[in-house]
């Protein structure tokens, strides 16, 4: 990779701070779990298809930029353990004291300080400790690499969960329907059942009317195989 591309990387890798942006923009803990869904959806190259298997391009490019036997570091009660993800992205525990030390020293300064004179505090203190500052450099330049990855790696997941959840619940919205289908097709069954049967009975009430209700009724009364109407079903 050219010069000129490592350092179009490695600014690509920097967080550009916009005030009227941050004004605008939501936190996500005031996102409900729908909107937070539809905000990654939104911001995930998946496409309308659910059931496609073609791998988004962004996600491609993720797989391409993190390493291939990347372990992403769980999160933990919503708290991302950094030192997990220095050491998997890389950065081993001395690097991470070297970019520790200066941000120490930086921190330590006044705010209003002249940049250029920090530059020179710093320097000539990293100096004294023995700490070169390419190697400061190096180090925080990985450290920015491995929060890449952990951010990437964990862009890729997110992007197959969301796949693979619209795919399931898909699948859950088909069947709902099938089985509201059945329920519709099985409500008319019986009511068309029902209709049929009454204009039946009302066919055989004719024959019974023809002897008299109180005949019948005794009738119905004194035999062991029937039972005697129902106020419900004398009323339906």
């Amino acid at each position: 990779m050219s010069e000129k591309s490592w350092s179009d990387a490695v600014v690509g890798w920097f967080i550009v701070k916009d005030e009227n942006d941050a004004q605008k923009s939501q936190p996500e803990t005031d996102l409900t779990a729908d909107e937070l869904i539809n905000k990654y959806a939104a911001e995930s190259p998946l496409t309308g298809d659910s059931g496609s298997t073609k791998i988004s391009s962004a996600e491609t490019r993720n797989e391409k930029f993190v390493p291939e036997n990347y372990g992403t570091p769980p999160v933990l009660n919503g708290q991302v353990d950094f030192e997990a993800v220095f050491e998997t992205g890389g950065v081993d525990a001395e690097e991470r004291e070297r970019v520790a030390k200066a941000k120490s020293l930086l921190d330590s300064l006044p705010e209003n300080t002249d940049v250029s004179v920090k530059k020179q505090i710093v320097e000539a203190s990293l100096k004294a400790f023995g700490v070169p500052i390419e190697k400061i450099i190096e180090a925080g330049a990985a450290e920015i690499q491995a929060l890449e990855f952990y951010i990437r790696s964990g862009g890729s997941d997110t992007e197959k969960l969301l796949k693979e959840s619209s795919e399931r619940i898909s699948q859950y919205e088909q069947e709902i329907q099938n089985l509201r289908k059945i329920m519709e097709e099985r409500v008319k069954e019986q009511n068309t059942v029902t209709a049929v049967c009454n204009q039946k009975k009302l066919e055989v009430q004719k024959v019974l009317e023809f002897f008299g209700r109180d005949v019948v009724a005794q009738v119905v009364k004194d035999s062991p195989k029937l039972h005697e109407p129902s106020e419900e079903v004398e009323n339906s």
